[in-house]
């Protein structure tokens, strides 16, 4: 017996240092000579914000309507492939009073005469994913900022492009990430800023969304041919962008390395050949995908894909501290130890160490910690709209930023670090499930800054 529990941990050790040795590592490359970080950076004030939107299918007119009611905005250019859709836009400007913006169309790459112009501050991207990078890393080389739709980036290479690019011409980059502006994950970020979860231990963030009812929305397609011809979580951004505000990722802590694991991929062969008629037999995206990640202070992630099985909506996310909790979904959620609850909470007769706060008193915690700049936004931002608001908020919070010459809510290096999981999962998948190590996109620069703010004019 001895000798056989001798030779199961010799087997355990071998296996155990196999893998550590398996650990696929990523390249970073060195940073080209006479340039620097882009954390923290500013560029100078704009009176007014001059922009100009590419991509008008899906999410481009919301974002127009929504700029129309921002104060200190100008839409100076509509631009996408289909005439019809710029001429949709254009009406939405006169409906709110705004004058026609210059129209581009008929070519892909007409979006190149857009950002020739030099009466333009920013480009609005709300293109397909594939040409996110491309026209990102054109605008910036022409002297623009760029606000880009998740994800910005589909690979390491089009990330690093983009990092490069705007430490080079110290042009903004920035994520259009709504949902780090949902009301309750900004209530439950000021929580964890003050100290209510005490130390946040994990975190978990999701899209859990069945597109059944919007493939057909997609033009030509390519959301649906991403996900045939790709392997991974395509899209982690809504999951992950919370979850690393909380964690202080790139201003105290980092991502250090993941492992992913997918189930088969059944349904989406499904979809395509409902959608054209044709067998499918090299559908590559798993219906789930779940990915666990480690940070270098040890914290952990969990972040999952689902697009293609019926179950609710949920972006799952969730805290887990060494005295709290918070979760979103299916319900609100919030629990505390009694000593985090402020004085008049106390008492309150339901209070159970073994389940959630009652609806009552978890409302008035998250009212007493929405901050005070979000409660001056929330009722316009729900009579804008855009995902109940959080769109119209991110679009305030960056042409504020702008104006007053501040850095952005969102960094290049928050845009690398939520979009890298699409190829470090593949690879991890690949692999089968190994880990593979998460570069570090600020180059050495990760804990110069201490915790995620939100900045404001004196």
């Amino acid at each position: 017996m001895k000798n056989k529990i001798l030779l199961y941990l010799a087997v355990m050790l071998a296996w155990g240092n196999l893998n550590a040795q398996q650990m696929l590592t990523t390249v970073v490359p060195d940073r080209p000579a006479g340039q620097q970080d882009a954390l923290c950076m500013t560029a100078p004030p704009l009176e007014v914000v001059r922009v100009g939107f590419v991509g008008l299918g899906m999410r481009g007119p919301g974002a127009v309507e929504r700029w129309c009611q921002i104060p200190g905005t100008k839409v100076v250019a509509l631009c996408d492939v289909e005439p019809d859709r710029v001429e949709a836009c254009q009406q939405l400007l006169a409906k709110h009073g705004r004058g026609r913006a210059a129209g581009y169309s008929g070519l892909t790459e007409v979006y190149k005469q857009m950002c020739d112009r030099d009466d333009i501050d920013i480009i609005y991207i709300c293109t397909d994913w594939v040409h996110h990078a491309p026209i990102a890393l054109y605008a910036m080389e022409h002297g623009k900022h760029v606000a880009i739709e998740v994800p910005a980036a589909m690979n390491l290479d089009e990330i690093w492009q983009l990092i490069n690019t705007s430490e080079r011409t110290r042009k903004h980059c920035m994520m259009l990430e709504n949902c780090v502006y949902d009301f309750f994950e900004m209530a439950c970020l000021n929580m964890a800023q003050q100290g209510l979860f005490g130390e946040v231990l994990h975190v978990e963030g999701a899209y859990l969304h069945n597109l059944d009812d919007f493939w057909e929305e997609y033009w030509q397609n390519w959301r649906l041919d991403y996900n045939r011809q790709y392997r991974g979580d395509v899209y982690p951004t809504h999951g992950i962008g919370p979850d690393c505000q909380v964690l202080n990722i790139h201003r105290g802590d980092r991502m250090d390395y993941l492992v992913a694991m997918d189930t088969k991929p059944v349904n989406g062969a499904k979809v395509v050949q409902k959608m054209t008629g044709q067998p499918c037999d090299d559908f590559q995206n798993g219906d789930q995908t779940s990915t666990m990640i480690h940070t270098v202070n040890g914290k952990t992630l969990l972040i999952q894909h689902d697009v293609l099985t019926p179950r609710p909506y949920s972006r799952m996310y969730q805290i887990v501290g060494t005295d709290g909790y918070a979760s979103k979904y299916p319900v609100g959620q919030l629990l505390f130890r009694q000593d985090k609850l402020p004085a008049e909470a106390k008492n309150h007769e339901n209070l159970n160490a073994h389940r959630a706060l009652p609806n009552d008193l978890r409302d008035q915690m998250l009212d007493r910690y929405t901050p005070a700049w979000v409660k001056e936004l929330q009722e316009t931002a729900r009579q804008v709209g855009g995902h109940g608001g959080m769109d119209y908020i991110m679009d305030y919070r960056l042409v504020y930023c702008l104006r007053n010459g501040l850095p952005l809510d969102m960094d290049v290096y928050d845009m690398a670090e939520w979009c890298c999981l699409g190829e470090l999962t593949r690879l991890s998948l690949e692999h089968n499930s190994a880990p593979v190590q998460i570069p570090d996109f600020t180059r050495g620069a990760w804990n110069r800054i201490n915790g995620f703010k939100y900045e404001f004019a004196k």
